[in-house]
């Protein structure tokens, strides 16, 4: 049997009993006493109609709008109180009411100060219907709990302020999502202040780490990021190269990647559409590759320079589930400014080979013209002088030191045409004990012959024990199947990189010093940074004078005496 529809009554004993017995034939019918009992009743259960007495009907429909008023008031998300002139509060709703006393004293005093400031405007002001009619605040609390409030004044028909109506939320999350962006504004700006003049002090390896100390430092203090790896897309080979990492294993970081969407891990799919990518259960995400150990999600966003992406920053984690759009919001605006930082430093690599053509470039340009004014002047007073065979002569000395001068300022805007500076003078003069290099065993490792013997024979001139070899790949097998005191190896050649021999270095037991050799500002692989963050001796930029290469050669070798004597 169907249930009957519920009516509330209110009704006086004169037509009580008649009344209800009516309905009853239709209805389930509640009955209420008083308007307290049937507000109570409204409250619990609902109801299609209720019948009253003609006296009680506007008390109790004062009553329900009041009740539903509060209940709306209940219900928002936002606290909401009624303060008085005193500083009172008068009221206050449920989400206000579960909210602690210092959170109720710091709206109730900000309520006493708005209260103030309404009361001190011209009443006509406050009445004009057009004037504004609330104030808003921004309040802490104990400098945990960061609020907002808006306050607006009630008023008299004169404009007199009567109360205050504050409406207040809790903005501590937007708060604190502004100020850990704002934080990493403020770190960015500082990871690319780079000291110009103490910079050019540095040689290019303690420039990367520099940098790099920078990088892992704010990393980790400020986006709380303990397990991280930069690649940079060689835009030749679109390799990602590893360039920076902190707390991944060897072998993640060994994991040949490249640019493309598919089948290169998230890494590669991030370089290649440009998107961030939050992997928060790498067990299910067929796009993650190994990485750290125990891994269990991970965020890769992209690294852009001027919109282009240049490469990635990648982060692990051994929560499931460690990242959300926070984290890639801050990792995106802080990777920006990582990309700007090693472009930085890529210029300042650049700056010293670009600097010495620029004043090359400079001083040719500077003297071409007297140049000129000077062999057309020789030239007038040679044809002048047939007769004088002598001053011909003479003359002829002088255009010949003309045309060396311009053939040398050529030479020295395009760059010199040799590798070490000053090899032949020194191999000619005899040298001074180096006793650290009598017997070294020492590997020279270039595609280049001129290169490769030029150092040979420098080193030998000292005594070392030099062994050459034309590739990457014939100095990886020497060092495997050898035991060398000092590496010295080319950054670019045809088959493995100068970092590929390094590395392959690392990996011995009795692993030997290793020095790489570039030409100004090339690294096409980055093979600096990342053999700078791996113990890589030092750098030589080509052209460099013998003095740097004997200097570097007897600190590498002086350092693994002193690693062998305390072995």
């Amino acid at each position: 049997m169907d249930s009957k529809p519920k009516i509330l009554t209110l009704l006086g004993r004169a037509a009580h009993d008649a009344a209800v017995a009516v309905l009853r034939e239709k209805y389930d019918v509640t009955e209420a006493a008083t308007i307290d009992d049937a507000i109570s009743a409204l409250r619990r259960e609902d109801y299609i109609g209720v019948f009253s007495d003609s006296e009680d009907f506007l008390p109790l429909e004062r009553a329900l709008v009041s009740q539903q008023a509060t209940l709306v008031l209940n219900t928002i998300g936002e606290g909401v109180c009624i303060v008085d002139g005193e500083g009172r509060c008068n009221w206050m709703n449920k989400k206000l009411a579960a909210w602690p006393a210092r959170v109720h004293e710091t709206v109730r005093r900000q309520c006493k100060e708005a209260f103030d400031y309404f009361s001190r405007l011209p009443p006509d002001q406050l009445a004009n219907p057009s004037a504004p009619k609330s104030k808003r605040y921004n309040l802490t609390v104990e400098d945990t709990q960061f609020l907002e409030m808006i306050a607006s004044p009630v008023l008299k028909p004169n404009g007199q302020v009567v109360q205050i109506v504050a409406v207040v939320w809790d903005a501590t999350s937007s708060r604190r999502l502004q100020q850990k962006i704002d934080a990493i504004d403020r770190a960015g700006r500082e990871l690319m202040h780079l000291d110009a003049e103490e910079i050019r002090k540095l040689d290019v390896v303690e420039r990367l780490k520099v940098v790099e100390q920078k990088i892992v430092s704010y990393t980790r203090e400020l986006m709380h990021f303990d397990h991280f790896a930069i690649r940079l897309i060689d835009h030749k080979t679109n390799k990602l190269e590893i360039v920076m990492s902190s707390g991944l294993p060897a072998d993640a970081l060994n994991i040949e990647l490249f640019a493309s969407p598919e089948g290169n891990g998230i890494s590669g799919y991030v370089a290649a559409t440009g998107r961030s990518y939050i992997c928060p259960d790498v067990e299910r995400d067929p796009r993650y590759v190994q990485g750290l150990d125990s891994a269990l999600s991970s965020i890769t966003v992209p690294l852009r320079l001027h919109d282009k992406v240049i490469g990635i920053f990648n982060v692990e984690s051994r929560q499931r589930g460690a990242f959300n759009e926070d984290d890639r919001q801050f990792a995106e605006i802080f990777g920006r400014y990582i990309a700007m930082a090693l472009n930085t430093l890529d210029l300042m690599v650049k700056e010293r080979v670009q600097t010495s053509h620029k004043i090359a470039d400079e001083v040719s340009a500077e003297v071409a013209g007297p140049l000129n004014d000077i062999a057309i002047d020789i030239g007038n007073i040679m044809e002048d002088s047939l007769a004088n065979d002598e001053l011909r002569a003479k003359l002829q000395g002088v255009l010949d030191n003309v045309r060396y001068v311009r053939h040398s300022l050529r030479q020295a805007a395009t760059g010199p045409n040799t590798t070490i500076l000053g090899a032949k003078e020194h191999t000619d003069k005899p040298v001074e004990g180096a006793p650290e290099m009598m017997n070294a065993r020492v590997l020279v490792v270039d595609d280049e012959p001129n290169i490769r013997e030029t150092i040979a024979d420098v080193l030998r001139k000292y005594k070392a024990d030099v062994t050459v070899a034309l590739t990457g790949e014939e100095a990886i097998k020497l060092v495997q199947d050898q035991a060398f005191d000092l590496v010295l190896s080319d950054i670019k050649m045809p088959d493995k990189s100068g970092y590929e021999v390094f590395h392959a270095c690392r990996k011995l037991t009795n692993a030997p010093p290793v020095i790489l050799m570039t030409g100004f500002g090339y690294d096409p692989s980055h093979c600096i940074v990342r053999a700078s963050q791996e113990g890589l001796q030092a750098v030589l930029y080509k052209p460099f004078r013998v003095e740097r290469l004997l200097e570097e050669v007897r600190r590498a070798l002086k350092q693994r005496a002193v690693v062998e004597g305390h072995a």
